[in-house]
């Protein structure tokens, strides 16, 4: 008996280990930055998406589609990876880039509680010092994490200038 219960507990820390990051709850400071509302912290979409201080989401959702190879590989492979996106509601390249990135997941249909978006200030910090934990330099940045770890990142543009490309690209790669 004892044995058996060894033998579970065993496996119930390694089935933890291996689970992928669980989504933050919402947790997150609106601040005022020359006239412009700036939220920072843990957010998601729809609080973005409400909020007509940040139209620009909205309004950029309408323009262009994400790769089609991309949204399959999404589709396929959505139950293996989990995502953190760390961006700036005052940032051109996140207005930019943040709805092209909804776009793919929309399309997809990519479980967007598997995402961790995070809203940084201007010196692109946020809560609990995450953005030192994964070295955010610029954004938005855009990390695929596969059984928690890190396997890569799309820092604003990217290499290729189609993050939804790339970021499949990443999901697929064998590390």
């Amino acid at each position: 008996m004892n044995k058996i219960m060894g033998v579970g507990i065993v496996l119930l820390f390694v089935v933890a280990c291996v689970q992928p990051i669980k989504v933050m709850k919402i947790n997150y400071q609106v601040l005022k930055d020359k006239d412009h509302k700036m939220l920072v912290g843990v957010v998601n979409r729809k609080l973005i998406a409400t909020d007509t201080a940040f139209a620009w989401f909205n309004d950029n959702l309408k323009y262009g589609q994400p790769d089609a190879t991309a949204v399959d590989i999404f589709k396929k492979e959505k139950n293996n990876f989990s995502l953190i996106v760390f961006g700036g509601t005052w940032c051109e390249d996140t207005q930019n880039l943040l709805p092209k990135f909804y776009q793919l997941i929309d399309a997809s249909g990519y479980p967007e509680k598997q995402i961790s978006l995070l809203a940084v200030d201007r010196k692109k910090q946020t809560i609990n010092n995450l953005n030192i934990r994964y070295n955010i330099t610029n954004v938005p940045t855009f990390i695929v994490l596969k059984q928690g770890k890190e396997v890569g990142r799309v820092t604003e543009y990217g290499t290729k200038g189609d993050i939804t490309k790339e970021l499949s690209e990443i999901v697929v790669a064998k590390k």
